[in-house]
């Protein structure tokens, strides 16, 4: 069967369950790569002004029950049907993309977060089983291959057009997520058609609780337990791209190069992407990972298919810990979206091939359990992220807390950070105080306390993952 006639087989829902995941994307990505800013950077620009440690428990708490609850929103939408669910996560959605915005505490916007999470919650396994139910054994390779396409356009347009925003105001970030996502009521209620529920006899509650029964007989198998724990250290390693990678950039990075080598080639470009400073936000710069794994997926896919699942999955881990080395240990822009770029072809590399070991491994009744037990390192590493990007982060990199502790051993006494004093104030004042520029004392700094070591921390943990995966190839799977 060729192309052409795979794709004349594709309904109405299967073309409108993908739009829907775009826009989707778009708005989770457009707000997610941008929240640790949000969360963090100095009150007088609009943002919360945060801690490190505050940002990882909301985001780490928030984005493992995102990765946790589908296991039990699954058996919702498929008694309460999927129509209803997705009005009902693009309500929570848009909802919580507005409290998030409108509060300023810690403890409000914690709770607002998670009220988001849950939307996401709801959404995650629907457009999914969609694309499943929709696809035949012909026709679902590409089919899936369409679908990963739009996740990864939505996490490419969401995050770039939030960098742009962004320095205007933080307002327009939260907007247009909330206006992307409200796209996707007209999708649904016009396009999607929802799939037949056959089960009515059955109750919701007993929907949930054979879902649960479900994965503790997945969990009987003592080996897959064993991979899906050392799976958490890759995704520990790997979501630091969203935890701590723009808060690095932000407070470390001269993306003033990026913005100059496109201004002599395309100044009209440079001009409508960049700051007014001159250049490229962080939030911008992440979206590159998205926008690589968008022009070589599908040749580094067709250069790991000749290889075992395990052997690929521990070659791109370690591909992708250089990536990670990289993007915490310079300050040039350019050599920043090169370790992107290593970072993405290690994901690429990796991630696909942990979809594909668990569906190999499984038992033929009960692939669809493995697969969805297959959210359980995710959701684990979420929170194992948030704290590793929190305190330990805060201590070994974080510009502020570096900054603090030059004050104290130089017996300078400056306020607080507070509402009314914010971590810029605080910054400027330390350096009149020190006699340095703004930037002088964050080069002063930099020499001082190496903040780019967290690279040996964030690259180490996805280094023993491989070392581990080598291990469990070695002595348990061989046996």
């Amino acid at each position: 069967m060729n192309v052409l006639n795979v794709f004349r087989q594709y309904n109405k829902t299967f073309w409108a369950s993908n739009v829907i995941e775009l826009f989707e994307r778009w708005a989770w990505y457009g707000f997610y790569m941008a929240f640790a800013l949000y969360l963090v950077n100095s009150k007088d620009t609009g943002a919360l002004g945060l801690s490190q440690a505050q940002k990882g428990i909301i985001m780490g708490t928030g984005s493992m029950l995102l990765y946790l609850l589908p296991l039990i929103t699954g058996a919702i939408a498929d008694k309460v049907g999927y129509t209803r669910v997705l009005i009902l996560s693009f309500t929570v959605y848009i909802s919580g993309f507005y409290m998030i915005r409108t509060f300023d505490t810690f403890g409000m916007v914690f709770f607002a977060f998670i009220w988001t999470c849950v939307g996401g919650a709801l959404f995650k396994p629907i457009i999914s089983a969609m694309i499943a139910r929709t696809t035949t054994a012909e026709t679902s390779s590409i089919g899936f291959g369409i679908f990963y396409m739009m996740i990864n356009i939505g996490g490419f347009i969401g995050p770039f057009i939030a960098g742009v925003v962004m320095n205007k105001s933080w307002d327009y970030v939260f907007y247009i997520s909330m206006i992307t996502m409200a796209v996707n009521y007209f999708i649904t209620l016009f396009f999607f058609k929802d799939p037949i529920v056959k089960d009515t006899h059955t109750s919701l509650g007993k929907s949930i609780l054979q879902a649960l029964k479900n994965i503790m007989i997945t969990l009987e198998n003592w080996k897959y337990i064993l991979f899906l724990v050392i799976m958490i250290l890759f995704w520990t390693a790997f979501n630091q791209l969203y935890y701590s990678f723009p808060v690095f950039v932000d407070q470390w990075v001269n993306t003033a190069v990026i913005y100059d080598g496109i201004s002599s080639v395309w100044p009209w470009l440079a001009g409508k992407i960049g700051t007014d400073e001159g250049t490229i936000s962080a939030v911008t710069i992440s979206s590159m990972d998205a926008f690589f794994i968008i022009v070589f997926q599908l040749i580094v896919s067709a250069l790991v298919m000749r290889f075992r699942p395990l052997s690929a999955m521990m070659g791109g881990i370690l591909i992708l810990s250089g990536g990670v080395g990289l993007m915490f240990s310079s300050q040039s822009g350019w050599l920043v979206i090169l370790g992107i770029l290593i970072f993405a072809i290690g994901e690429m590399a990796s991630s696909p091939k942990f979809t594909e070991y668990i569906g190999r491994i499984a038992p033929d009744d009960k692939k669809a359990l493995y697969m969805g037990t297959s959210f359980l390192p995710i959701a684990a590493s979420h929170q194992l992220a948030g704290w590793i990007s929190g305190g330990p982060f805060e201590r070994i990199s974080d510009k502020f807390y570096l900054l603090r502790k030059e004050t104290i051993s130089r017996g300078l006494e400056l306020p607080e950070i507070s509402d009314a004093y914010s971590k810029n104030d605080f910054f400027q004042e330390a350096a009149s105080r020190m006699n340095m520029s703004v930037t002088e004392l964050t080069q002063h700094l930099w020499g001082t306390y190496q903040p780019q070591s967290i690279w040996y921390l964030f690259s180490g943990i996805a280094v023993l993952a491989v070392i581990l995966l080598w291990l469990y190839d070695r002595f348990i799977i061989s046996k």
